[in-house]
């Protein structure tokens, strides 16, 4: 098992760069507009952006929301259907996190309104399709309009693609990637249950994986397989290829061939179980009393590296996720414009080190 590793110690051998500090910068006070600031999970990043000293802008289609979980605040309305209300939305503000799913129908037309601001934009989407999509679409016209937008900045693309970023350290390529989650238990919002539903339809109930250097689509049946969390959660039964937002964010910057992802059969059979209760606040945060493991394995050759993380709470953890790539953009903190992931536009053991607070690593 691994050791929990403090912030201050530096071990000689170190190929993936986790264990080397870097000063840390931070933002002066921003407007950010917050699309779909009244969600489960808007509200975690509007509480993290008061609690860094930033404005937030809280955007959605209903005021009457907005105004209920967020008092004081200044609300705008805006559905994503309306451009010219979005642009008022996006008035005056410095940056946009879109919180709002699905993805599907939200991310193109905040985006196209993030850069008719010329301000950058990052969003929490876990839907594979969508993140692609955003790729795809927006890819040129960002980076000729010097912006930045990130997608899946959030507990799912987000932070397998910093940790298997890291992992890889000073390596190229790599043959394979593993990403393991181990979730205690996965409650979902309305918001997923959504999301997944339009995934699903828009790959006809078909499963993906990302394999051959592709995605691709099939209708095999998924297997459980026995994965080695390290202590104190241990192996665990996992469902194979429960395919997540890494396979869009990992092969967008990183030379690896094979990208699978793994779900602990518990928490899928939790997400897919008939009326699936929502996250339940069990601390001064509002965070459930979830917790997480996400265990990366990169293979290259006879070679294998290894960096486990470990949390409470997707949701909550993914507002950290989020405000910290805008607190980085707006500071100059990038390594890239136009369409990123997080992994090629931060320094991801850095970004990884900024997250201390609420992601504990180890390194195997």
């Amino acid at each position: 098992m691994g050791n929990v590793i403090p912030d201050a110690w530096i071990r000689p051998a170190d190929p993936t760069g986790l264990l080397r500090r870097s000063p840390c910068g931070g933002a002066a006070v921003e407007n950010v507009a917050v699309y779909g600031a009244s969600g489960h999970t808007g509200r975690f990043v509007v509480a993290e952006l008061l609690e860094r000293g930033h404005i937030p802008l809280l955007v959605g289609r209903d005021l009457d929301k907005l105004a209920k979980h967020q008092p004081g605040l200044e609300t705008r309305q805006a559905v994503v259907d309306d451009p010219a209300a979005l642009d008022r939305a996006m008035r005056g503000a410095d940056a946009v996190i879109n919180c709002a799913g699905p993805f599907a129908t939200t991310a193109a037309p905040l985006i196209e309104a993030a850069l008719r601001a010329g301000v950058p934009y990052v969003d929490v989407a876990a839907e594979i399709e969508a993140n692609r999509d955003t790729f795809a679409t927006f890819a040129e016209r960002a980076r000729v309009a010097g912006t930045v937008v990130v997608p899946a900045m959030a507990f799912y693309g987000g932070l397998g693609d910093l940790l298997v970023t890291t992992t890889m350290g000073d390596w190229t390529a790599a043959d394979e990637v593993h990403i393991a989650y181990g979730l205690s238990s996965w409650h979902p919002t309305a918001g997923t249950l959504d999301a997944g539903a339009v995934s699903r339809k828009r790959r006809a109930g078909r499963h993906v994986r990302y394999t051959g250097g592709q995605l691709r689509y099939h209708d095999e049946e998924l297997l459980t397989v026995r994965w080695p969390f390290p202590d104190p959660l241990g192996p665990q039964n996992v469902i194979a290829e429960f395919t997540m937002a890494d396979v869009v964010t990992v092969p967008s910057h990183l030379d690896v061939p094979e990208v699978r992802t793994y779900m602990t059969a518990k928490a899928a059979a939790d997400l897919s179980a008939p009326g699936a209760s929502a996250p339940l606040a069990v601390d001064e945060r509002g965070r459930s009393d979830q917790t997480f493991v996400v265990d990366v394995l990169v293979r290259s050759g006879l070679e294998e590296r290894r960096v486990v993380a470990a949390g409470q709470d997707i949701y909550a953890v993914t507002a950290p996720l989020a405000v910290e790539a805008v607190d980085r953009i707006l500071t100059g903190r990038t390594r890239a414009t136009g369409v990123a992931s997080a992994g090629a536009v931060f320094d991801a053991p850095d970004f990884l080190r900024a997250l201390s607070a609420r992601v504990t690593l180890s390194q195997f």
